[in-house]
């Protein structure tokens, strides 16, 4: 009964933190935002607007990361008992699934804002991104979250 009631805790403990972790995003997603924003006014007042759809995304994102990897090593998570398959803690997994749907809440902001912007009208490539400009700045946010998900893996795994 004793070993039961541990796993409990830990079970519940690290419901307990992903439920802090949700909040975490939700409210990182309104700093995204905002910060993507001043990212924005700044370049357009520096006259740089080429690529600032893809460069500004990137370095919100990449920011964002490091600061919920940060927050997600020291919420205090239990993988002590979490499954390990094939390099991969459970853990892991339940964390990483607390982010669907997030990059592309975030980019259907970011365009939106770029199709928005009258600054930006004079420049067709940023003020409407297409399709194949859109799936070049996914598959650059791919390679960072791709970067997080192993860091956030190593930490549950007690390898970083």
């Amino acid at each position: 009964m004793r070993v039961s009631s541990v796993l409990m805790n830990i079970e519940q403990h690290n419901q307990d933190c992903l439920a802090e972790l949700q909040r975490i995003i939700s409210q990182g997603k309104l700093e995204l935002q905002g910060q993507y924003t001043r990212l924005l006014a700044q370049d357009l007042s520096l006259q740089q607007w080429d690529g600032c759809f893809e460069r500004n995304s990137l370095r919100v994102l990449e920011q964002f990361y490091v600061q919920t990897l940060i927050d997600i090593k020291n919420l205090g998570f239990d993988a002590s008992e979490s499954p390990v398959n094939r390099g991969l803690s459970a853990l892991t997994q339940q964390v990483l699934a607390v982010f669907d749907g997030f990059v592309d809440e975030f980019l259907v902001f970011v365009v939106n804002k770029h199709r928005t912007s009258c600054a930006l009208s004079n420049f067709p490539d940023e003020h409407k991104p297409n399709n194949a400009y859109v799936n070049d700045v996914r598959h650059a946010i791919a390679a960072l979250w791709q970067d997080f998900a192993i860091q956030v893996n190593a930490h549950f795994l007690g390898i970083s």
